[in-house]
């Protein structure tokens, strides 16, 4: 089982570390050949999580990031929530558009669905202003999320890519100054509401999970989102599970990595409390004691400010231990 301790990492620093009971060694990946090279020393599972300095924003702001996967219910919406409000805490102000016409889901998620009266549609048609369909979140002040229409609502014949350019160009220019995160939660799938959500981004999360249906629908997207200009993509591998792993029921990070190619910005493990915070409606990144998966929510958005990447490592499997007679071939 996994172990927390407390330890300095300087005289005017400090630092959570993780450490586990198992030990992993790092895998090189050759171009143009399928087969890896080992380094011979093993390193235990150690990540360290800094509290006293916030992470340098990188490029410029406001970065309009697509959450994206093409698949369904691999965690898109579980991400743009976390990673959302792990932003806000960091101190960054945030703004997630849901971005999903018929089937939004990101209130429930945030726990939010009751203060949402007005959506981006009543905005474009008059009924309101921009910052009345905003919904602040009382806990992070610096978080808002809007939400493109309401349940069981048509959309405009006009509205599309335009619409959400127009919502970024909005943002930019309002009196409460323009946010420096604007994260859209793209809904499945390729048709047009997946043009729209991508339209105004400038990068994209793809969010996926280690089988081979999430794979084949993620590296589709892919190139989808290399087509329309976006190369700055990242990805988060979602509902990892060490012990399938290990007994080569699932894919390993590596794999996928090597599959897809991309950076990786984050690894989450499967974690029974993401149903709890859902039901809630309360992100796992708020959760005190934090788990696992908030954690690695956490250290994703991190590295989502300083544009930062993290190396896939390998689970090193425990030799079998042989017998007497296996020397004679029992």
């Amino acid at each position: 089982m996994l172990s927390l301790q407390l330890l300095p990492a300087s005289p005017s620093s400090s630092s959570i570390r993780f450490s586990a009971p198992f030990n992993l060694i790092s895998r090189t990946l050759k171009p143009h050949s399928s087969r890896t090279r080992f380094r011979t020393a093993a390193v235990p599972v150690q990540s360290v999580l800094q509290w006293n300095r916030k992470p340098q924003l990188a490029g410029e702001t406001p970065r309009v990031v697509v959450i994206t996967s093409g698949k369904g219910g691999v965690g898109k919406t579980t991400t743009t929530a976390n990673v959302g409000l792990s932003l806000a805490r960091l101190g960054f102000s945030v703004v997630a558009v849901d971005a999903d016409v018929g089937l939004r889901n990101l209130d429930l998620l945030l726990g939010l669905e009751n203060r949402v009266n007005y959506t981006l549609v009543e905005v474009l048609n008059g009924d309101c202003r921009l910052d009345q369909a905003l919904v602040r979140d009382k806990r992070w002040s610096n978080f808002e999320l809007l939400c493109i229409s309401k349940p069981r609502s048509k959309l405009p014949i006009g509205f599309g890519g335009k619409a959400l350019v127009w919502l970024v160009d909005s943002l930019k220019s309002r009196q409460e100054g323009c946010p420096e995160f604007i994260l859209i939660d793209c809904p499945a799938g390729i048709d047009a509401g997946f043009i729209t959500a991508i339209t105004p981004a400038n990068e994209a999360v793809l969010v996926t999970t280690p089988d081979i249906t999430s794979l084949r629908d993620a590296d589709r997207v892919t190139g989808l989102l290399e087509c329309d200009g976006i190369r700055d993509i990242k990805m988060i591998v979602n509902r990892v599970r060490t012990d399938m792993i290990k007994g080569e029921d699932m894919m390993s990070v590596l794999d996928v990595q090597e599959m897809l190619g991309l950076a990786l910005l984050g690894v989450i493990p499967e974690d029974s409390e993401v149903i709890r915070s859902t039901n809630r409606g309360y992100p796992l990144v708020l959760n005190k004691p934090p788990t696992l998966a908030g954690l690695a929510f956490e250290q994703a958005a991190w590295r989502l400010v300083e544009q930062d990447s993290m190396k896939a490592v390998m689970v090193e499997e425990e030799p079998k231990k042989r017998g007497f007679f296996s020397f004679f071939g029992g």
